[in-house]
């Protein structure tokens, strides 16, 4: 093993300022969702720029998709088309509503739901499409978009790695999608440790959402325990959820969301300290975005090439024994027992996916990596492909 510190797979950055909110919240003696759970919703809009959006925060991007979803009306009998290439929650939520899914392959450049896929694999009983934007890389949204409106379908962005990512120059979030939802969980972009935040510039949507997301009573608690007369009366319209957000949390995402541009280049930066130290090994680098767009780059996923010397799994097996840590994204889904029984699902079915899956690693990608942290890592790579 390295006689070097073990340098992890991800670590948050908090600072004096997200201890200080926490602290203040703490103190506050209002520690559930109530101010500092607005404050970051209305800094997460202005964040966004679209004075037309709503902001609903959550406590997991899960719970967000699961939203998202039974606010279109998801239901039995109904299906929703969604990647193979990505962790389970973007489907499973599809199954909490009782509708089916329908797994494509990927793009084998971006490493995004295949477009032309998504077309193929439209039913009648086809209700919603969820792309997911990997690593940070934008979904081709307008192209996607368009199948969606000429097939008369929702569209639900699994936007858990692309915060602050662009399409069009625009940030994703403001696409025209009819929801869009983010993540916060600890190795993203930006961390409340656990969390999420709903996008949508569909008011009955939002109301659906907002109702939903606290056991379906009709009054925020924190609008009848802060009224200054008596407001004790509430009534329950749905059979809803416990997915609000903490005050605890949205205190982190107050000064993480301050912070995003800078996380952002900071990635940026390191991104491109691993492309130069990797080139010319036989390795496929991670895709990047189009001319003038903005990759949020949540993760650094290396591809070993045909003929590599050695196998992914080795090599991961050499940099863990360097005391360095990585990981793999994703085990498709058409690999994982539930969603291969289910719908008897083979590999052949996604060759692109599969194909990725067979020589993929996540390296390291932090704001708190050094320079010389990336070279560490470059450098135990280009030792074993030798």
């Amino acid at each position: 093993m390295s006689a070097q510190p073990f340098l992890p797979f991800a670590l948050p950055e908090l600072g004096d300022d997200e201890i200080a909110e926490v602290v203040d919240t703490l103190k506050s003696g209002w520690i559930t969702t109530g101010p500092k759970a607005k404050r970051f919703e209305q800094a997460f809009a202005e964040f966004l720029g679209d004075p037309q959006i709503e902001c609903i925060a959550v406590n997991s991007a899960t719970a967000g998709l699961h939203l998202a979803l039974e606010a279109i009306g998801l239901g039995p009998g109904d299906e929703v088309i969604t990647t193979t290439h990505t962790f389970t929650a973007t489907a499973e939520v599809v199954r909490y509503l009782g509708a089916d899914v329908k797994l494509v392959d990927i793009d084998p450049a971006t490493l995004c739901i295949d477009v032309a896929a998504v077309e193929a694999a439209i039913t009648p009983r086809t209700r919603a499409v969820v792309p997911v934007h990997y690593a940070g890389l934008a979904a081709d949204m307008p192209a996607l978009l368009a199948v969606a409106k000429r097939h008369g379908l929702k569209v639900v962005e699994d936007a858990a790695h692309a915060l602050p990512t662009t399409v069009g120059g625009r940030l994703v979030g403001t696409l025209g999608s009819d929801v869009t939802v983010f993540s916060f969980y600890a190795n993203k972009t930006i961390t409340t440790g656990e969390g999420g935040m709903v996008v949508t510039r569909d008011p009955a949507l939002a109301k659906r959402i907002k109702v939903m997301r606290l056991h379906g009573m009709s009054r925020d608690a924190f609008d009848r325990f802060t009224a200054k007369v008596p407001s004790w009366y509430y009534e329950i319209v749905a059979p809803g959820f416990k997915y609000n957000l903490t005050d605890i949390a949205s205190a982190l995402g107050i000064h993480q969301l301050k912070r995003a541009r800078a996380f952002q280049q900071r990635r940026t930066e390191l991104a491109a300290l691993y492309d130069e130290a990797l080139a010319g090994l036989p390795v496929v680098l991670p895709p990047k975005p189009p001319a003038g767009e903005q990759h949020a780059w949540h993760l650094y996923v290396l591809r070993l090439a045909e003929g590599a010397a050695l196998t992914r799994d080795v090599l991961i097996e050499r940099l863990f024994a360097a005391g360095i840590g990585c990981s793999v994204h994703y085990i498709p889904l058409h690999l994982q027992p539930y969603w291969r029984d289910r719908y008897a699902l083979k590999p052949e079915q996604f060759p692109q996916s599969q194909r990725a899956y067979e020589h993929m690693l996540s390296l390291p990608l932090y704001t708190r990596m050094s320079d010389d942290d990336v070279r560490r890592v470059a450098d135990v790579i280009r030792e074993a492909l030798r």
